[in-house]
């Protein structure tokens, strides 16, 4: 009996159709008319009603700068497209030179979902594929003004091929609760958001003609103030400031977080949603998640808060990665220490919110026992020597006790005694804040290793907790300077590709350095290290 030999159908599958972009995307790009024609209508207001020949020389060009912004967001539309194929994401573009970006689907690490207000009132989002690399252009993709549906259809598409491993038993770690509200005026914006504030509403004003300092009510308000009581006028001025920044910091952690989820996917994906006016969804694949950061800002660890961000690869630039690395808001430390647990997928080798040692008086020179004690997720790490205390209390006095106090004896000396009794009480105030900023510094300072994860702590004004996976350290690099070398004090930096790209072990005793780094990264130093024939001594550095 005889059989016919099957031949194989060789017959390619017909390629996927290329898909174009909302065509809302021509009414986003127009939102950039709001604030010019917002500023013509307060001068308008400003001026009674009175519209000066410079303003509608303005008008005019605007309606120009329109006119070729709607063609060129009309022809931009017209040449964009884009598609998934079985292996990657293909988007082409332009018109004179056509450009078309092939990215395989296996190196896209996260896919971020914003809309602005203007987004959300279309109905439409912006969605960024974050790809492996560090390079700022080659590491993100985005598509504009995609309907809100095809861009969580295309996400899923996207992150379908993603091999990270099963959820978590609970896959939501975190959601928002409104009693950590009472941590948004322990923040940066509670003062810096007023003058930030204050700083744009005089750049608007003085665009739009007028002159802040010459208006009727603010020179009457700074003659009240100034022939006021100021032992009184002042402290009643900074109580005004701390409550307008209140207020705001408030509204802005509203504006965030609302909404806030952290969970991860079926997948085995770390995402973010959060945002009231302006909102985001930030997907981060568990293989580039390097380690977490516990930031503790001063004002914030006083209150006994502290926020989480995510040490990942492919966010993007600077910028973008302060915004979209972000796992929690402003909360008690027991939360964010129980959600970089979570993160980790291990318990957080938290070092408590005390010192890094019960000890502070570090020997002067450090020994090479990298040994930790851990109970219950709690670590003691490894203290720096004494010599880096008396730095940062040399650092604070030059930096921030000299100049402030040369300047005014300077000047007193120039002009008027009274600025040399200024000079002294500044001195005098100064001094002891210094000294005391110094001395937290310090205690700040620690280093160790918890399991598979390398533990920095550093820093006084934010005080940060870094928990890096140890084979994400790709190099180190040994820093030293003659004050530092006379010291006995080097500082490593731990290179990873991700997050800040470098993170720093500051003022380590010389001699356990290499020791330390060996142990962290093993294999990597082998080559620069002397190991002696006899004896247990520590490794020495070539």
């Amino acid at each position: 009996m005889s059989t016919t030999p099957t031949v194989p159908d060789t017959s390619a599958a017909p390629a996927p159709e290329w898909r174009r972009l909302s065509p809302r995307t021509l009414l986003v790009h127009c939102g950039w008319l709001g604030a010019p024609l917002g500023s013509l209508a307060l001068t308008a207001l400003a001026t009674g009603g009175r519209i000066t020949t410079g303003a509608w020389f303005t008008l005019a060009g605007i309606a120009a700068a329109f006119a070729l912004m709607t063609a060129a967001g009309l022809i931009r539309w017209a040449r964009t497209d884009f598609r998934v194929t079985g292996e990657t994401l293909d988007v082409r573009s332009g018109l004179l030179t056509r450009r078309l970006r092939s990215v395989p689907l296996h190196r896209i690490r996260t896919v971020d979902l914003t809309a602005s207000p203007l987004h959300r009132l279309l109905g439409v989002t912006v969605l960024r594929a974050g790809t492996a690399g560090s390079g700022p252009a080659a590491g993100e993709l985005s598509l504009e003004a995609l309907p809100v549906a095809e861009g969580e259809r295309l996400r899923a598409e996207l992150l379908a091929r993603a091999d990270t491993g099963a959820a978590a038993e609970d896959p939501v770690l975190a959601r928002i609760s409104w009693r950590w509200l009472r941590y948004a005026p322990l923040t940066f914006w509670v003062i810096g958001g007023v003058f930030a504030a204050g700083g744009s509403a005089y750049r608007a004003l003085h665009e739009m003609g007028i002159e802040p300092w010459k208006l009727g009510f603010v020179w009457r308000a700074f003659a009240e103030f100034g022939n006021g009581m100021l032992w009184l006028t002042v402290p009643a001025a900074l109580l005004a400031v701390i409550a307008l920044g209140s207020v705001g910091a408030v509204a802005l952690y509203v504006e965030n977080w609302w909404g806030y989820r952290l969970e991860w996917s079926d997948a085995g994906t770390l995402r973010v949603r959060r945002g009231l006016l302006t909102t985001r969804s930030v997907t981060i694949e568990r293989a580039r998640l390097r380690g977490v950061v516990l930031r503790e800002p001063l004002l914030l660890r006083a209150g006994g808060g502290a926020t989480v961000r995510a040490v990942a690869g492919g966010l993007g630039s600077a910028e973008e990665n302060r915004k979209r690395s972000g796992l929690l808001p402003p909360a008690p430390r027991r939360e964010a220490v129980r959600v970089a647990g979570g993160t980790l997928r291990t318990p957080f080798p938290d070092p408590g919110p005390g010192p890094a040692s019960p000890s502070h008086r570090a020997p002067a020179r450090a020994t090479t026992n990298l040994t930790l004690h851990q109970d219950l997720g709690h670590i003691r790490l490894t203290p720096h020597p004494r010599a880096a205390l008396r730095r940062r209390r040399v650092r604070g006095l030059l930096y921030g006790v000299l100049p402030g106090t040369a300047l005014a004896a300077g000047l007193g000396v120039a002009f008027t005694p009274v600025l040399l009794r200024v000079a002294w009480i500044y001195a005098v105030v100064s001094a002891p804040v210094v000294w005391w900023l110094a001395r937290d510094a310090y205690r700040s300072l620690g280093h160790g290793i918890a399991g598979a994860h390398l533990v920095v702590r550093a820093g006084t004004f934010s005080r940060d907790t870094v928990a890096l996976r140890r084979d994400a350290v790709g190099a180190w690099t040994f820093t030293t300077s003659p004050f530092t070398r006379r010291a006995g004090l080097v500082t490593l930096t731990a290179a990873v590709a991700a997050g800040e790209e470098a993170y720093r072990v500051r003022d380590v005793a010389a001699g356990a350095a290499p020791g330390f780094a060996a142990a962290v990264t093993p294999g990597i130093l082998d080559e620069f290290l002397v190991r002696p024939e006899r004896g247990g001594g520590p490794a020495s550095s070539t």
